[in-house]
């Protein structure tokens, strides 16, 4: 019986024998869990004398807040950017098989498609909160199709679009409406695109920069202008230069504003990225660094031929081609193998791994205040994991959602 008469009649769940990631570090701590949050142990006792119904021994496990994929076009044979007559079908399919890798929320990915596939898709993609039936949606990430042709690497050049009638007409032309959309990618470079990262900003919606040729400059204007991540950095923009460093740098550039982080995307997946680049990156900045699968239909799938979007693609191993290709065209990387691996090649701490795939992409997209971390009163979205960093149990609110057998 609830003894916590007080405040709530809601019973109370105590996680022990774990360390917890909790201000940048694990600490060795129980965890209190009611109504689907993180409780103040302090509190709890002191205020409504209250203990736990319910314990769950963790059994040494680490205890992190839950991975929040930014980047993700689909999985295990689904495809977020082929239009059906059941898109949410397809996202719930997936929503539910990433639990077993520890995403407790993430962005669906919208590839360059035509408005058509837009308009269709889009209107089937709510925002909505996770639980026994998946992870949940924080909104659509529309990658392209306002990107550069030069840089355009998976995406069909066909349906590449301009700002040709000055910015957000253009827009909202081709995706037909921003409702449940979280974040978009585009090129600064592109005429009329500094308004529309304003408009976007201001709307709360996160802008970013990618696919891009755009040299440093632009790319300042556009961060001054709101825009705060650059999508899979190091692929599909200039290579870093000296004399201009492009998009790449951001990461150490003296005009970004007070008070204001860029995050970037990484694929640390082994194939999209040189162990040398990611280290060179994490060092410059490790605070804005953000683990993106970037998955494909194809993640949790055989060799062989899929698509993505309106492209044949070819899986060879762990590398996913353009058919007839070798541009790279997204990853078939699990988000906890991105940070297994990001953790081996940057040698950098648990907690920073850990924190690339929660608390990073959680204040890039402002929800840090409820997701990303351990704090008193977030959601209890965790995983337990061993030393290792293999997901052993994913929780959404609190309700064990997937255990490993």
């Amino acid at each position: 019986m609830p003894s916590n008469k007080s405040v709530s009649d809601a019973p109370i769940t105590q996680f022990i024998n774990c360390r917890i990631l909790r201000d940048h570090r694990l600490q060795r701590e129980d965890m209190w869990v009611r109504e689907g949050r993180i409780l103040d142990p302090e509190k709890l006792f002191f205020d409504e004398q209250g203990y736990a119904d319910k314990r769950v021994d963790c059994e040494g496990s680490i205890i992190a807040p839950g991975f929040i994929d930014v980047q993700i076009n689909g999985g295990y044979g689904i495809d977020f950017s082929q239009p059906s007559e059941d898109v949410s079908g397809g996202v719930s399919f997936v929503a539910k098989k990433i639990l077993e890798h520890g995403v407790t929320s993430f962005c669906p990915t919208l590839v360059t498609s035509p408005p058509a596939v837009y308009h269709k898709v889009l209107p089937q993609v709510k925002v909505h909160s996770g639980g026994q039936h998946g992870a949940g949606v924080l909104g659509v990430h529309l990658e392209g199709p306002f990107i550069s042709l030069e840089k355009k690497g998976a995406h069909p050049e066909q349906y590449l679009r301009t700002f040709q009638s000055g910015g957000m007409k253009d827009l909202l032309e081709a995706y037909g409406s921003l409702d449940n959309v979280a974040m978009v990618t585009l090129a600064p470079e592109l005429a009329g695109s500094q308004s529309v990262v304003r408009e976007l900003s201001q709307r709360g919606i996160t802008v970013s920069l990618g696919h891009s040729v755009a040299n440093l400059s632009q790319a300042e204007e556009a961060v001054e202008h709101g825009a705060s991540f650059i999508t899979h950095l190091f692929n599909a923009m200039l290579p870093f230069h000296h004399r201009d460093p492009g998009i790449v740098g951001l990461l150490t550039s003296d005009r970004v504003p007070a008070g204001r982080t860029v995050y970037y995307g990484m694929i640390a997946d082994g194939i999209h990225t040189n162990p040398a680049a990611l280290r060179i990156a994490h060092r410059a900045h490790p605070s804005g660094l953000v683990l993106v699968t970037d998955a494909i239909t194809a993640m949790g799938l055989p060799p062989g031929r899929h698509t993505l979007g309106q492209q044949v693609i070819e899986i060879q191993g762990l590398h996913a081609y353009v058919a007839g290709t070798t541009t790279l065209c997204g990853s078939i990387a699990t988000m906890d193998m991105c940070v297994r691996h990001f953790k081996q090649a940057s040698g950098c701490s648990v907690e920073e791994a850990l924190e690339a795939a929660s608390l990073h992409p959680a204040q890039l997209l402002g929800v840090s205040h409820k997701k990303g971390n351990l704090d008193y009163g977030s959601d209890a979205d965790v995983i337990l994991l061993d030393d290792a960093l293999n997901v052993k149990a994913t929780y959404i609110s609190g309700e064990e959602v997937w255990r490993k057998q």
